[in-house]
């Protein structure tokens, strides 16, 4: 539990970093996303879940 607590603590930091210190390029990836195609957004998420599980596996494992 105390793991997924500093994984959730991360996600929101780059989150605040995102939001906080970029957000003119926030907006402009918001719009991007309203006119990407499903397949592509699938896609792109499930390769971005992919690499989440290596990296937690490489320094985890």
């Amino acid at each position: 539990m105390t793991d997924f607590l500093a994984a959730l603590g991360l996600v929101l930091v780059f989150e605040g970093l995102l939001y906080g210190g970029l957000p003119g390029l926030a907006k402009r990836m918001a719009a991007d996303v309203i006119n990407m195609p499903e397949g592509l957004m699938r896609a792109a998420g499930l390769a971005v879940m992919v690499c989440g599980v290596i990296i937690v596996w490489l320094v985890r494992g």
